[in-house]
């Protein structure tokens, strides 16, 4: 883990400044570049963090010309694109092979791009800071996209008895759920938004950024037992997190998660 120095470095930027992007669509909502740049700074290294808003048509394109940079030398991804990333990367690790799925990359030797995806990881290290434990627990996740497809193979290869799924695009849940259960760590079946005899509920989606939305999972149906978590960063506290903490749940936040996957991308990126 990135443990901050007592006193933080002041930002330094000049011409020899390293340049690392997170690039999504949108963009707004990220609050990782301060972080993730007082990290370089904090272990003594001359780089930053910058956000780029960049469509999905426009993406291929936008990475063939930061590549020409010679001194940018990682990229963060956030939602839309970490399966698009998949296929602009030169090499990967095991896990983003499996996941064809990526949300940090940094230069191999030659120049090219090499993926990881650190979201099931971060995901699954912060429910162990608050005391939950995997082991033969029921877990229900909404969402099969980049962040859900990670969170769901951290899951499923980190003890839990039973992962169900539930996505809105009933192929990209399927694929999901067949070549999950393929590992044969744990039964992997098709979900539902109803968190009804399940130990741990986690909305993988975006649902729960704008106001008014419903929640992804039925909070009518939460009991003070259930472990309840969610992705998203902005608002803090997602509505059907508040409305899981009024139940006495236990709550994982996107923002709390994140700080988790903000430690493991950047020493990734500093070379770890």
């Amino acid at each position: 883990m990135i443990t901050a120095m007592t006193t933080p470095h002041k930002l330094n930027l000049d011409g020899a400044s390293r340049v690392h992007f997170i690039v999504g669509d949108p963009i707004a909502q990220v609050k990782s570049p301060a972080g993730v740049s007082q990290d370089f700074q904090n272990a003594g290294l001359n780089a930053l963090c910058i956000p780029a808003h960049v469509a999905p048509a426009d993406l291929a394109a936008w990475t063939a010309g930061v590549s020409l940079c010679k001194n940018v030398d990682g990229i963060i991804v956030t939602v839309p694109h970490k399966f698009a990333f998949f296929d602009l990367c030169a090499t990967t690790s095991d896990r983003g092979a499996f996941l064809k799925s990526i949300n940090t990359l940094r230069r191999n030797a030659d120049g090219s791009w090499h993926g990881d995806m650190f979201d099931g990881l971060g995901y699954v290290k912060a429910l162990a800071l608050k005391g939950f434990n995997l082991q033969g627990q029921k877990a229900l996740l909404v969402g099969a996209g980049g962040a859900g497809s990670a969170i769901a193979y951290a899951l499923a290869t980190g003890g839990v008895r039973e992962l169900a799924v539930h996505d809105g695009d009933t192929a990209r849940r399927d694929a999901l759920i067949q070549r999950l259960a393929s590992l044969g760590h744990c039964a992997v079946v098709v979900g539902s938004s109803d968190p009804t005899g399940f130990d741990i509920a986690i909305n993988a989606t975006p649902m729960g950024m704008k106001e008014g939305e419903p929640h992804p999972i039925d909070s009518n149906k939460f009991t003070p037992a259930m472990f309840v978590g969610c992705v998203i960063t902005s608002p803090t506290v997602p509505p059907m997190i508040a409305a899981a903490r009024a139940l006495g749940c236990q709550t994982l936040t996107g923002v709390e998660m994140f700080a988790q996957v903000k430690d493991l991308m950047v020493e990734f990126l500093m070379g770890a």
